[in-house]
């Protein structure tokens, strides 16, 4: 058994290595086989790349000699066309030169003309300046006048015709313009009653009412005079019925009475019915109407300022203002303009703005009635706020506001700043005599500084110059011209309201006696 399992185990030992080595000899026999069949594959691959190669290589130099011929033809034709557009070009030149030649051929010629030309006109120009010369000569002989002589005449007889035609354009302008100026008159009337210059008497003491015709004047006198005579009984206005064509004029120095008398008027005359009861009836409608009228203005002041708590009778006197004016300067409106001035002063300066306003409010109020009662407006005023139980500080403002009295506290003193700012604001009120004096003698002294003016004279308040002339300085054309540079001056160098008409007259007097 022993032996068995040895002859087992030789026999295993000699089997392994032999087998071993078989198996070696022959993976190594397989591995050659595949080397060789791969090493073959590789030398079929290179030479079918190496084919391919050659192949790429030939088709890439055919299109490579392709392009270049292309190339070559292309450039061989661009060439071609450009020696063809030279030789074009060389053969335009070539021509223009020719025909260069020939222009230049011709501009010799003229030149050779022009030049016999200039030698004969500079020789006509020597004859015409002896013949002109000649000619001035015998002209002056002739005429007696020498040459600057009769240039001055001429310049003078063109100088007046030139005068004349824009005196003739300048008259024909201030035609238009008046004649366009009326339709514009509506639109300017508030402006030129701010503006005007007419006679403070006449501004504050009439009233127009407008008629519907003129046969209105007839009714409104009545038979006998009895309409007439009852409406100015009843209104204490007088009634001014003249030429005027449909207006009838009311006069008056109450102005309530006058606005009664202007409110009836205007009731009658839209009625239609007028007679002695009719008017009766009228007038106290309107006198009602009037009275309604006073107290509303007064509150409505005192709403505006911001005023309360002011005596029924204050308030109805407020009211009474607007129908009063001080050097053309509406009394309410002043009143109201002082009365905001001081509260603003009074703002500035920390004190009792609604006290100040109270006092600058009231501070003229005895203009109301200063005409119905003797005394200043300003002892009026003041018995008025005592009477009505006005404080003393407001007592005291309004009796110092034109510095009668010394103001006793700071709002008495902004009453009497603020009263002159409103009165001394430009256009508020009528210019002093003595400013009026002056505008009308630097009127008369700016016309007087002018050639020909003989005499001037300021007249209608400084509203017309009329302007005499020497009739043998100033003709009627230079008259025109004349006013119009006065009409400038004016404008320039004065100030004014409204405007100022500038009248010329040129007048020749012959006088002889008979014997």
């Amino acid at each position: 058994m022993l032996g068995v399992i040895i002859s087992v185990a030789v026999t295993l030992i000699i089997a392994v290595p032999i087998t071993y080595f078989a198996t070696v000899a022959y993976r190594k026999q397989v591995a050659e086989s595949k080397i060789g069949s791969a090493e073959e594959k590789a030398r079929e691959i290179i030479d079918d790349a190496v084919k391919t190669a050659e192949n790429k290589k030939r088709e890439s130099m055919l299109e490579i000699k392709e392009e270049s011929i292309r190339s070559k033809n292309e450039l061989d034709k661009e060439i071609k066309e450009r020696r063809n557009e030279i030789q074009r070009n060389e053969r335009r030149i070539i021509q223009k030169e020719e025909h260069l030649d020939k222009k230049l051929e011709a501009i010799e010629k003229r030149e050779a003309g022009f030049a016999a030309k200039e030698e004969e006109i500079n020789r006509q120009k020597t004859e015409v300046a002896e013949l002109h010369a000649k000619r001035v000569q015998e002209l002056e002989r002739i005429s007696g006048l020498t040459s600057e002589q009769a240039k001055d005449y001429l310049l003078k007889m063109i100088e007046d015709d030139v005068k004349l035609d824009t005196a003739k354009l300048i008259k024909e302008m201030d035609i238009k313009a008046k004649e366009e100026a009326g339709k514009k008159a509506r639109e300017y009337i508030v402006t030129a009653i701010q503006k005007c210059a007419a006679d403070h008497v006449s501004e504050t003491t009439i009233s127009v009412v407008q008629l519907p015709n003129d046969e209105m004047k007839g009714r409104i006198i009545g038979r006998e005079g009895r309409n007439i005579r009852t409406l100015e009984t009843m209104t204490g206005v007088d009634l001014i019925i003249d030429d005027t064509p449909e207006a009838v004029i009311l006069s008056g120095f109450d102005p309530v009475r006058r606005e009664v008398a202007r409110i009836a008027l205007e009731k009658l005359i839209v009625d239609g019915r007028i007679h002695p009861a009719r008017i009766e009836e009228m007038v106290e409608k309107a006198q009602k109407e009037v009275e309604t009228m006073i107290r509303e203005e007064g509150e409505a002041a005192t709403l505006e300022v911001g005023v309360h708590g002011i005596h029924s009778e204050l308030v109805r006197l407020l009211g009474k203002m607007k129908f009063r004016t001080s050097y053309g300067q509406n009394a309410l409106k002043h009143s109201i303009e002082v009365a905001q001035l001081s509260g603003l002063l009074a703002a500035e300066v920390g004190v009792d703005v609604r006290l100040a306003k109270r006092a600058g409010l009231l501070h003229d109020i005895g203009k109301a009635v200063d005409h119905e009662v003797e005394g200043s407006h300003i002892q009026i005023g003041v018995d008025l706020c005592r009477k009505y139980k006005e404080s003393p500080m407001i007592v005291n403002a309004v009796e110092a506001h034109h510095g009668d009295v010394e103001p006793e506290s700071l709002i008495a003193c902004l009453v009497q700043a603020a009263d002159a700012i409103s009165a001394a604001r430009p256009g508020a009120r009528r210019e002093t005599l003595e400013t009026y004096s002056n505008r009308l003698k630097q009127l008369e002294d700016i016309a007087n500084g002018f050639k020909g003016v003989d005499k001037s004279f300021a007249i209608q308040a400084g509203r017309e110059i009329r302007i005499m002339v020497v009739p043998d300085q100033v003709n009627d054309a230079d008259m025109i011209l004349l006013a119009r540079d006065i009409s400038k001056q004016i404008e320039n160098d004065l100030e004014y309201p409204g405007q100022i008409k500038v009248n010329v007259i040129r007048e020749s007097r012959v006088t002889d006696y008979a014997k």
